[in-house]
């Protein structure tokens, strides 16, 4: 391939296929007893529009390569944005000399040549409706959210924008077992954040759509509306004053429960005792109607891919199976140093070894709407907002900032803020009563509305 054609601006999908080929080729011939290399190729959109006008608009596009590289049990990671014949040698000749470096690691290699493979179908991934998309359009939306959100209620007297991002992209992955696969990907979104006042009370909230494709996205309108909803119900917030109560996270707020379970999952934590679930599997950690589950397979999705980062076919994996620990999530390192087989997780860069990550990560609903839940609650807090990072998946400890509204005999009656919520996750998880029915995908993590049956408020 000519100097003349790398430089052009997007490359042909088979001629990113053979540089990383070529790469993984290069190292063998350099000496190495493996290698593999990963080259993503994408364009981004970003506009952010406030009080009507464009603040920020960015449109940028990225190309790189990163290859490693094991000599024995030593490996040597390097990248490059130069795709060119002399740029990719390089950084092929830089991973083989930091191998000749470092240390010997047991469990470092490829995963066997049996597991590798791609599933098979259309994932739904890539969109040309995305890639078609004029930034006059991408503007439009994020004015039309905004507007929406000034429209909805006088008390909306300003804004900290809305903005519309979209992403289109190619992956590519290769290793010296012969593997070679790649996969386009497009995804876009709108935001839009209300600020409202009344009687010396400022609030602020938002609202936001995702998907593969723009034809999945909420309506610029709708998420205006919402947003200044959720805006408007929290001015003349209270404090409480300290106390033990059941507490209900909504759907958007639950999720981060599950990435906090993530990272106690994680194969990386559980072999270096880093988590307080390492030594649990078979054990019950959770009520029998909570199934926890980890599907990269899912159709269109933003945890779905046809395989993992190291060429492993993307997989379901229950992690969490009434109640009880079924699974850690691993890489191929991970799975070696605790003795199991991968799961299908390796996430990478373009450098290093891989880590592990989640696919579609979610907690499978129940038959209640919220409505019902909080019928059923009678009197609890109600969360819609968290701040801070007091949560350490090593101990268990959790203690957040949190913001929401108290509910008495079923029904909403004020907002609250300023207040603590504390407690452990183990107590969280084995404190979970209900679950709601309202399961969306709005990003890899999703968990409905769940109801705790006790934690810790702090307040006043």
């Amino acid at each position: 391939m000519t100097s003349t054609e790398l430089d052009s601006p997007a490359l042909e999908q088979a001629q990113l296929e053979e540089v990383a080929a070529r790469a993984v080729r290069l190292a063998i011939e350099g000496g190495a007893a493996g290698a593999e290399c990963t080259l993503v190729q994408g364009d981004e959109f970003s506009v952010n529009v406030r009080r009507g006008e464009v603040e920020n608009l960015k449109e940028a596009g990225s190309r790189g390569a990163g290859i490693r590289v094991l000599r024995g049990k030593r490996t040597g990671s390097a990248y490059t944005s130069d795709l060119t014949a002399s740029g990719v040698a390089a950084m092929v000749t830089g991973a083989l000399e930091i191998a000749d470096i470092t240390n010997d690691d047991p469990f470092a290699g490829l995963p066997d040549e049996r597991e590798l493979g791609v599933i098979d179908g259309d994932l739904q991934l890539y969109f040309e409706d995305v890639a078609s998309l004029d930034s006059v359009d991408k503007i439009n939306r994020a004015r039309a959210a905004e507007a929406a959100a000034f429209a909805f209620d006088a008390r909306i007297n300003n804004s900290d924008g809305a903005s519309f991002d979209s992403y289109t992209g190619l992956r590519v992955f290769a290793n010296s077992h012969g593997f070679v696969h790649s996969y386009r990907t497009s995804s876009c979104a709108l935001s839009m954040a209300a600020v409202a006042r009344e009687s010396g009370s400022m609030e602020r909230d938002y609202w936001s759509t995702a998907a593969r494709t723009s034809t999945r996205l909420e309506a610029p309108e709708y998420v205006g509306r919402k947003a200044a909803e959720r805006t408007i119900r929290r001015l003349g917030a209270r404090k409480l004053t300290t106390r033990n109560a059941p507490v209900m996270f909504e759907a958007r707020i639950a999720r981060s429960l599950l990435s906090h379970l993530f990272d106690a999952v994680n194969g990386s934590a559980v072999y270096r005792n880093a988590s307080f679930l390492a030594g649990r599997l078979g054990q019950a950690i959770a009520p029998a109607h909570v199934t926890i589950v980890d599907d990269a397979t899912l159709p269109g999705l933003f945890g779905t891919s046809p395989s993992d980062d190291e060429g492993v076919p993307s997989r379901r994996t229950v992690v969490v199976e009434q109640g009880a620990l079924a699974s850690y999530l691993l890489n191929t390192y991970a799975a070696r140093r605790l003795g199991f087989k991968t799961t299908g997780n390796a996430s990478r860069g373009l450098t290093g070894a891989a880590s592990i990550g989640h696919g579609n990560l979610y907690l499978q609903p129940g038959q209640l709407s919220p409505e019902q839940m909080m019928c059923e609650m009678g009197t609890g807090l109600y969360v819609t907002d968290l701040m801070g990072f007091g949560v350490d998946t090593v101990t268990g400890d959790y203690s957040r900032g949190a913001g929401g509204i108290w509910v008495e005999n079923g029904e909403f009656a004020y907002p609250v803020s300023e207040i603590t919520i504390a407690g452990t996750l183990p107590e969280m998880l084995g404190r979970i009563t209900l679950i709601g029915s309202d399961l969306e995908f709005r990003s890899s993590l999703a968990s409905p509305t769940i109801l705790i049956s006790e934690m810790t408020i702090s307040g006043q």
